[in-house]
């Protein structure tokens, strides 16, 4: 699943990438070295191990995020650069022809694998879509503005849906949704999924009734502190009264239970005047 944060760019963010040699415990060097190991891949590609620099690539996911298409420029490995690089001409050129070298490529960031500790990303995937088909992709929900039932009433804006999976051609998906709360004027309005802004060719796959955001009154936290200590004592004993009358109810014998106890002490009684 695509997971994104975009609107559309009116132009494409770019980022630069090489051929990647370093595979298995041999990309810990590669990212000592500043550079992020990744791999491009496809319904129309070649699967390719790639390497791109890890603050190019903060750079263009901070703004892209992952439902916004970038251009990924894969250049040719220097002489200088690689682990295993060939100065072999034909081998040079059947790489190019074969491989993702010397090519462009528009992508998704489809998924970024973080160090538990650091948080730094320490592997990235590239996905070239099919931009005839639509695909899905998880988008964030930003809220803006004031609403007058918060600032008013003391009421606390409540977003029960922080984003939304959408359906869109690659080309389409949006970055981010804005949701504006200024319609929440009192405790009874709500931001419905049906009510959000979408351009066209993008559709909402949730249920167009359900709540976005709301606005909630104050809690009732307050009234009760509020309360008289004798009145609260009085709810108290309202309480406990009909548990201890339980209590003695179920403790308390039924009359069949005294009849039975009454002649097994009789009985008890008779034992004892005979052997005495």
């Amino acid at each position: 699943m695509l997971r994104g944060r975009g609107a559309p760019f009116s132009r494409m963010l770019t980022l630069a990438a090489k051929k990647r040699e370093d595979v298995g415990k041999k990309v810990k060097a590669l990212r000592k070295k500043g550079f992020l190991p990744a791999v491009l891949y496809g319904p129309k590609v070649k699967a390719a191990p790639l390497q791109v620099g890890l603050k190019e690539f903060e750079k263009v996911y901070f703004q892209a995020g992952e439902s916004s298409l970038i251009s990924l420029e894969v250049h040719p490995v220097r002489n200088s650069e690689g682990s295993s690089h060939t100065s072999s001409l034909r081998d040079r050129q059947r790489k190019i022809s074969n491989g993702a070298e010397g090519k462009k490529f528009q992508v998704l960031i489809h998924d970024v694998e973080r160090d538990p500790l650091t948080d730094k990303p320490i592997h990235v995937d590239f996905y070239q879509p099919d931009l005839e088909k639509e695909v899905q992709a998880k988008v964030p929900l930003v809220f803006e503005g004031d609403s007058l039932a918060v600032k008013e009433l003391g009421g606390t804006l409540v977003h029960n849906i922080s984003e939304v999976e959408v359906k869109a051609l690659p080309q389409k998906l949006p970055k981010e949704i804005l949701v504006q709360v200024v319609s929440l004027k009192t405790f009874e309005d709500h931001i419905l999924v049906k009510d959000l802004v979408l351009q066209e060719g993008v559709k909402i796959l949730k249920e167009p009734d359900e709540i976005v955001a709301q606005v909630v009154p104050p809690t009732k936290v307050e009234e009760e502190l509020e309360k008289p200590i004798e009145e609260k004592v009085e709810e108290v004993e309202k309480v406990e009264k009909p548990a201890k009358e339980k209590e003695l109810a179920e403790e308390e014998p039924s009359p069949g239970k005294r009849e039975g106890a009454k002649a097994a002490s009789g009985k008890d009684a008779k034992k004892e005047a005979k052997n005495a």
